[in-house]
């Protein structure tokens, strides 16, 4: 297989280091000499020449402000434009298990040998310190709740998903022919979201690997706008930012994904977290 691994970075250099170096022994156990495209960020935390030295097959694509959307969006669009096989998205803060790209591609030839080419493989990753599940595949909680995305627990075979988080997600040439690229209207998060639905839509075969494939740390809540201990105000700024829930985002995952209805979806997130900060209510929930 003619993989391309696709990654984004901004200064995170030794967790870049520790993926790198997971990544190219479960490449090597799986018979595989994938290109690596990284987007770094504009590190100032010599992420860039750390790369080169330890790791120079590695080609690098200077980046700056992109966040993680963007920054994926532009490695995708330098591999796509040299043509691969399968395309492997992995974030730099997650090492892969030793035999994950064997069980990944593995997964990746069953489903095109039974349904054809056209398919998405999703990966699950476990917290480390806490030993459960923190990304993978996800189902929508119900159709009247298609924004509320629900995390798949892996089994033996592979399963059905509406979306996913792009953690580690193998998309053949087929389907990223189909789907495309990453939106890059999509300021940070929400661009994985997106682009599992718009693959369901599109009838592209959407699944989740069998067991896990890797580890990373669940995203803190403490100091982000779901942490109800900080003030209204301090919730909204971090809500607005571009690592919360920023309006144009959000605003166009919603049209895009929730029908007629997306303008209700759209606003019930900032309006519920005004509810949850208004003083009354969080004393009467103390009560």
């Amino acid at each position: 297989m003619n993989l391309a691994v696709l990654l984004t970075t901004y200064n995170r250099r030794d967790k870049t280091l520790a993926c790198l170096a997971a990544m190219e022994a479960a490449a090597q156990a799986a018979g595989l000499a994938p290109t690596v495209y990284l987007v770094d960020d504009a590190s100032t935390d010599g992420t860039p020449d750390h790369v080169r030295r330890l790791h120079p097959q590695v080609r690098i694509i200077e980046g700056g402000d992109l966040y993680w959307c963007r920054g994926m969006h532009r490695a995708m669009s330098a591999a796509m434009a040299q043509g691969h096989d399968a395309y492997l998205w992995l974030n730099d803060d997650t090492n892969l298990h030793i035999t994950a790209l064997q069980t990944l591609t593995h997964c990746l030839n069953g489903l095109q040998h039974q349904h054809g080419a056209g398919q998405i493989v999703v990966g699950s990753t476990l917290d480390p310190d806490r030993r459960c599940l923190s990304y993978g595949g996800e189902l929508q909680a119900a159709w009247w709740k298609p924004m509320t995305l629900q995390l798949v627990t892996p089994t033996a075979r592979p399963q059905r998903i509406d979306s996913m988080n792009g953690n580690i997600v193998l998309i053949d040439a087929a389907a990223a022919a189909r789907v495309g690229n990453l939106d890059p209207r999509f300021a940070h998060a929400m661009g994985d979201t997106d682009y599992g639905l718009r693959a369901k839509r599109l009838g592209v075969g959407l699944w989740l690997a069998p067991g896990t494939q890797g580890t990373c740390h669940l995203n803190p809540v403490d100091g982000t706008f779901h942490d109800r201990s900080l003030s209204l105000s301090q919730r909204w700024q971090l809500m607005r930012s571009r690592k919360g829930l920023p309006w144009r985002s959000w605003l166009q995952l919603t049209r895009r994904h929730t029908g007629w209805a997306w303008p209700l979806f759209f606003a019930w997130p900032y309006v519920r977290l005004v509810i949850s900060s208004l003083p009354l209510l969080t004393l009467g929930r103390k009560a």
